[in-house]
């Protein structure tokens, strides 16, 4: 088995990003940036992605899709949907948070990330310095940004954080964000969108994340690869 096989196995059982399976139709447009980092911030809290994506979706269900929206919502209105999605444990942060960030946001951004991208410069510590003044988006969150934006914001890409780096070591592929971009590249079938625009590897990083949280996603793959 080789370290293709194991990409190529592992991109087909889980070559979806998080925006995606969130319902994210992840553009650079300010409403699913916006929705990317309340994805971010509830995916860096100690509590499983899958229930961190289901609150996710519910909150964008009962129509809190932007930063005016979010600000707009009661502190109980943000609490009630994330508790459907099943995140109970920080519900009541989270929903102080969600609400103090869409405020900061508006009020530093107009609420459209587009202009803290445009600040950065293409300086990704910039970046993430500008993320984490979000309310609960410490170094963990941003980084989930970075991983998931680089499909549409090409400057910050090639972009491996280290959780997905500890899902190649489980998956025995190499720790090695240069190596890893050379196995997508491989991966990607001729014309498609590859990792120069940074979306093969956004897809790659969320599928080696899901390796270092599940070690059954590690046994799946090895068992098909």
């Amino acid at each position: 088995m080789t370290a293709r096989d194991t990409v190529d196995a592992l991109l087909v059982r889980c070559g979806t990003t998080y925006a995606a399976e969130a319902g994210i139709r992840l553009r650079n447009t300010p409403q699913p940036l916006y929705q990317l980092l309340v994805l971010s911030d509830l995916l860096s809290a100690r509590i499983r992605a899958s229930v961190a994506v289901s609150a996710a979706r519910a909150l964008f269900a009962h129509g809190m899709r932007s930063p005016r929206r979010m600000a707009a919502a009661t502190w109980q209105q943000r609490v009630d949907a994330l508790g459907e999605g099943g995140y109970r444990r920080y519900d009541e942060r989270t929903a102080t948070q969600l609400g103090e960030g869409a405020q900061l946001l508006l009020a530093d951004y107009g609420g459209d990330l587009r202009r803290l991208r445009e600040e950065a410069d293409g300086d990704l510590d910039a970046l993430r310095a500008g993320l984490r003044r979000t309310p609960g988006i410490g170094p963990a969150g941003a980084d989930i940004f970075v991983r998931e934006v680089q499909a549409v914001w090409p400057e910050v890409a090639p972009f491996v954080d280290g959780k997905a780096l500890q899902g190649a070591e489980r998956l025995g592929l190499p720790a090695s964000p240069a190596k890893l971009v050379e196995l997508v590249e491989r991966a990607e079938p001729a014309g498609s969108a590859g990792p120069a625009d940074g979306r093969g590897v956004a897809v790659l990083a969320a599928a080696l994340v899901r390796a270092a949280l599940d070690k059954h996603v590690v046994d799946d793959v090895r068992s098909h690869a």
